[in-house]
């Protein structure tokens, strides 16, 4: 059909850009308008890089791709711009005006006038010069509280759509499975019921401010033998769909997420990239997803160089296509000229191509791209003068003090106080020993996806774009009075020993040493945690261990404090540091955090949202496994954690008490109910996180010893207390069972009311009754937790 034929002679614009009409009609009739050529343009995206001077984007060059030509390109028009801002370092006001100018050239030169979807990182804030650099997700974990994620998960995509990006490329929905895996900062923790909660919080987040959140990695990647980045994944069936798979389905159901990327890894010999149940059957028929699936970065391509499972580029998109994946990114490369040829003789069918185009073109009209007053230029340059760059620079702030103070919030709320003797809250101390080789290092609060260490670590001579102060700089500020005394003692990962005697030397002579320990976050190499970083063993990188041990060799106190992208096996430290704090790269506000703990002006409440292994060398184990993963006479590894999942002490104290459960026996389709009260029984104001586990004595096949199904924070004053009623659903009782289908069944069950993995404080034990029952993805997801006040005595 030809491009003007499609016109609705009441308004006179094409079918297509009528916002009146439904979209499903919009869709088809530009669908019927367009060439081969012109559809297959729509599935890619071109890696770009915003202009500091606020001329149109340049095209990245990749080493992993070829050379992209954008005017041979963009006659066809374009699906997705990728990383506009997360690529090169740029004002954002300049950015945001680079990325208009692009929009208004691909909008006038293809036939339809079709913009493209600009898509960009968004794992611990916006992957922008000068953004807001928040907590890693490891520390959103850290945190239980999805309301905090869910608040800056909304900032962050104000942020993005301000300056005209459309889709964010988080969150990280992967279970951890192996803490060696160098990605675990990137992900929420061990357990499946909190990954999916605050993963579907931060989605819910991210979509209320109009950007399409992406969930990554599906399915599997975590999993990888032996912690591997890119590497294969041993998964059984059922491991696969009651660990790994319900945080996307939660983020799907109760999230609206509009986007899923695909898991680098194979699965018993199947990529996910080409895996038709997986992306389609699973995906789309049974869970109704109607969103697109986009590529990880050069995932398409992998099917050939990596995994061996195509002859050629059109055979590696084909098998994409027809598994489901909707775009490739972040370059063209298969689903270019290789697809087209494919489709041209009748290798693979067009329906193929209409169906992705079809997903791919409803996205944009519901994001606004195809109605007639759509306009290039974002919301942040509304009135602006675009004709003079100079005077736009620094016009946007993407790190101002409301997103400052929601970063330091969740960086208090996500710091866990390991352990304690009751040196801390510190008491005024005089002499400070502030030693170890994150005291005095400004990115060592940031993760591997923050921009100053993806991007900026590639421009040395760039400025960071936001405020890092050191640990050192706020303990300064925290203790006014006290001589601080600041020796690096060794480095992250260089085995330095030189520095110890100096460091010993101050700490002698101090009234506390503070020695902070952890990891520099890095991709491929360049850190001791980030992608493409793993790690053999779990043993603090370096030389770090020898400093810690020489320091508790003394008499003075030591207080641990770990800025790492990873749990650590810490040896003696564990029974010999006066206290350990432990903090998930905090962010931009991290080390206020910290300090704010150290002096007790924060009470912590922080909890591990990952396990602390004893040893170095005891993974793979996670809290969340069957009886022959725990502690046996017959092996001679202990893998039980030295600080459990869930884990986390405060200057307050807590007492769970006058449990009672409303029925003994409660039906397979039914539920029951507990109630119980938690009172603060210290001195000063704190926060309990009341965890509920549950444990399943004698099923069909083999479960974890236990696994959370709910979770609370409980704020009380001191003397306060809160009685708490907790309705549990059969359903969450439910799992995967011998023929595949998720069942509950009857039998007796145990819900432990705890303070972690490790400390049940109170136990019901209910009967389900009746017959088995088969529950699917509609099933209920949740506990009820609701809290009411108790007079006080």
């Amino acid at each position: 059909m030809n491009a003007n034929v499609a016109v609705d002679n009441t308004t006179g614009i094409s079918l297509w850009n009528d916002p009146a009409i439904p979209v499903t009609a919009r869709v088809d009739a530009l669908i019927d308008a367009m060439t081969l050529e012109e559809k297959i343009a729509q599935l890619y995206g071109v890696w770009v890089g915003a202009s500091d001077q606020g001329g149109e984007v340049a095209p990245h060059q990749h080493d992993m791709e070829e050379a992209v030509d954008l005017d041979a390109l963009l006659p066809n028009g374009l699906g997705q711009l990728t990383r506009p801002f997360g690529t090169v370092p740029v004002d954002p006001a300049l950015g945001a005006l680079s990325l208009a100018r692009t929009q208004s050239r691909i909008a006038a030169t293809n036939r339809f006038g079709i913009p493209a979807l600009a898509h960009d990182e968004c794992l611990a804030g916006f992957a922008a010069w000068g953004a807001t650099a928040y907590p890693v997700p490891l520390s959103w974990g850290a945190t239980f509280n999805p309301d905090t994620v869910r608040r800056m998960a909304a900032a962050i995509g104000r942020d993005m759509r301000a300056v005209g990006v459309h889709q964010g490329l988080a969150p990280v929905l992967d279970v951890v499975r192996d803490a060696r895996w160098g990605r675990v900062e990137e992900t929420i923790g061990e357990d499946p019921y909190l990954v999916g909660t605050i993963g579907t919080a931060y989605v819910q987040g991210l979509e209320s401010a109009g950007i399409v959140a992406t969930l990554k990695h599906f399915a599997g990647y975590s999993a990888s033998r032996a912690g591997r980045n890119l590497a294969p994944s041993s998964l059984g069936p059922r491991e696969r769909a009651d660990v790994l798979l319900p945080p996307f389905e939660m983020a799907i159901r109760e999230g609206g997420a509009r986007s899923v990327m695909n898991a680098y890894t194979d699965t018993d010999g199947m990529p996910s990239a080409a895996d038709e149940n997986l992306l389609t059957g699973l995906l789309r028929d049974t869970w109704g997803f109607d969103g697109t699936v986009v590529a990880d970065y050069f995932a398409i391509a992998f099917l050939k160089t990596l995994h061996g499972i195509a002859a050629d580029w059109a055979g590696a998109a084909g098998t994409a296509l027809r598994a489901g994946i909707d775009v490739e990114l972040p370059n063209v490369k298969t689903y270019g000229a290789p697809l087209t040829e494919a489709v041209a003789d009748g290798r693979l069918p067009e329906a193929l191509v209409d169906r992705a185009l079809r997903r791919t073109l409803t996205q944009k009209a519901i994001l606004g791209l195809l109605d007639p007053d759509w306009s290039p230029v974002p919301a942040a340059l509304d009135g602006a003068d675009l004709d003079d760059p100079a005077a736009l620079r620094g016009r946007i702030d993407l790190d101002g003090p409301e997103n400052r103070a929601l970063a330091r919030t969740i960086a208090e709320e996500a710091v866990v106080l390991l352990s304690n003797d009751g040196t801390l809250p510190l008491e005024r101390p005089r002499r400070i020993a502030l030693l170890g080789p994150n005291a005095d290092e400004p990115i060592a609060v940031l993760g591997c996806y923050s921009f100053p260490q993806h991007i900026g670590v590639r421009h040395p001579g760039t400025p960071l774009g936001i405020e890092l102060p050191t640990l050192r700089d706020t303990l300064a500020a925290e203790f006014p009075d006290a001589e601080i005394t600041v020796v690096r003692g060794t480095g992250i990962d260089d085995g330095d020993l030189s520095g110890i005697r100096e460091a010993t030397r101050v700490a002698r002579e101090a009234d506390i040493a503070l020695v902070v320990l952890g990891d520099r976050a890095g991709l491929f190499g360049r850190g001791t945690t980030g992608e493409g970083c793993d790690v053999a063993s779990l043993v603090l990188p370096g030389a770090q261990q020898q400093l810690l041990d020489a320091l508790l060799d003394l008499e003075t106190p030591v207080v641990t404090i770990l800025l790492a992208g990873r749990p650590y096996a810490l040896d003696r430290a564990v029974e010999e540091s006066a206290a350990i704090v432990q903090s998930f790269f905090p962010g931009e506000e991290g080390t206020h955090a910290i300090a704010g703990v150290l002096s007790g002006r924060t009470n912590p409440s922080g909890r591990l949202p990952v396990s602390v292994p004893r040893g170095p060398g005891s993974q793979p184990a996670t809290y969340l496994g069957a009886r022959l993963a725990h502690v046996s006479e017959v092996s001679t590894i202990d893998p039980t954690p030295v600080f459990a999942f869930g884990h986390g002490l405060s200057y307050t104290r807590f007492d769970w008490t006058d449990l009672t459960v409303d029925v003994q026996e409660a039906p397979t389709d039914g539920e029951f109910t507990l109630t119980f009260t938690v009172r603060n029984t210290g001195e000063r104001s704190g926060t309990e996180v009341v965890q509920l586990y549950l444990h399943d004595p004698v099923a069909s096949v083999v479960q974890p010893v236990q696994r959370l199904v709910g979770y609370t924070r409980v704020d009380l004053k001191p003397g306060e207390a809160r009685r708490l009623r907790v309705t549990v659903p059969a359903d969450l009782a439910s799992f995967t069972g011998r023929d595949g289908r998720r069942v509950v069944e009857p039998g007796e069950l145990e819900v432990r009311l705890a303070a972690s993995s490790a400390d049940p404080r109170l136990t019901a034990r209910v009967t389900l009754t009746g017959a088995e029952r088969h529950v699917d993805h509609t099933r209920r997801l949740h506990a009820t937790i609701g809290q009411e006040p108790v007079a006080r005595p």
